[in-house]
């Protein structure tokens, strides 16, 4: 199940991407696919062709997780009429 990510990195603008797993404790990098803007253009740093992008731990300020389609259906939201 691959989850959306905002990836905030240290004096950078934060990068939209998917991601396969959820960092564990031990790990010291983190690999995201398709990178992009939260507008959806490329980000200028990285080449238009990368489709995977390492990221050390050192760089990320914190990761928001957004939830996945099959975890969204399963949300109960309230509202009125």
């Amino acid at each position: 199940m691959a989850y959306t990510v905002i990836i905030h990195l240290h004096n950078e603008d934060p990068i939209l991407a998917e991601m396969d797993d959820l960092p564990k404790p031990q790990d010291t990098n983190v690999i995201v696919t398709n990178p992009r803007r939260r507008d959806g253009k490329q980000v200028q740093y990285l080449d238009p062709q990368a489709v995977k992008v390492i990221f050390p731990w050192t760089r990320i300020t914190f990761i928001e997780v957004f939830p996945s389609a099959e975890e969204g259906a399963e949300l109960v939201e309230f509202f009125r009429e």
